[in-house]
């Protein structure tokens, strides 16, 4: 366990990792599977994970398990996929950064390759939100819909942390099937549309840019930045 208290306050340290569906982002099993294979990367044991089924389109007001959950938690370290794991409303999502940080977790994003604290530039958690702000943006001039190559849940989706234990182990599919008593077939095909063998060792993840907190606030956007006026 990677569980640790802080003796000057008593609080729990834990490393956590929140998983939110939503139907216009990336499933449930998508966001694990690089939790996963970002924590082996990084050495980290996960303690906690809360997979959150109930609160897509929900404002943060309405949901309060979460809220109970990372005020329960204060100081541990949170994995997420991308920013709007936290929430799709721009107005949530500033409140959810605010009210992290107040609380003193250290944030990693696995999309922006980049990690968030008290102790952070200003202008990375500014362009954090700004680059949110803008997908929001684009995705309102378009056709929502399930994102190019996301994939469906799926009845292994449970499995996941006793097959990569398996896979580390390599242990053979067929093995893997006896012991979850699951189908070999769906199993193998399973495995390799969740590239779960890449996961297992680590190696799933795109290498991370030097200067990936650099990359995040250039993206930010002022109005009428460039329209040559002063």
């Amino acid at each position: 366990m990677t569980v640790k208290i802080d003796n000057k306050r008593g609080f729990i340290i834990m490393i956590m990792a929140y998983i939110r569906p939503d139907k216009n982002f990336d499933a449930a099993g998508e966001q694990i599977q690089q939790i996963k294979s970002y924590a082996i990367a990084n050495n980290f044991i996960i303690d906690d994970e809360f997979v959150d089924h109930i609160s897509q389109n929900k404002l943060l007001a309405e949901r309060v398990h979460v809220t109970d959950y990372f005020q329960s938690r204060t100081k541990s370290t949170l994995i997420i996929y991308d920013v709007w794991v936290l929430s799709t409303n721009i107005q949530d999502l500033v409140q959810m950064f605010s009210c992290l940080l107040k609380h003193e977790f250290t944030v990693h994003f696995i999309k922006q390759s980049v990690i968030i604290s008290q102790h952070t530039n200003v202008m990375l958690v500014l362009g954090l939100i700004d680059q949110f702000r803008q997908k929001l943006e684009s995705e309102s001039t378009r056709v929502v819909g399930r994102p190019k190559g996301s994939r469906s849940n799926s009845k292994f989706d449970k499995y996941i942390s006793e097959i990569l234990v398996y896979l580390r182990e390599e242990k053979s599919v067929s093995a893997i099937a006896r012991l979850l008593n699951v189908s070999r077939s769906s199993l193998k095909d399973y495995i390799e549309s969740r590239e779960l063998k890449q996961v297992a060792f680590g190696s799933l993840l795109p290498h991370a840019p030097d200067n990936a907190e650099e990359q995040v606030i250039n993206t930010i956007v002022c109005p009428n930045e460039n329209n040559g006026e002063n």
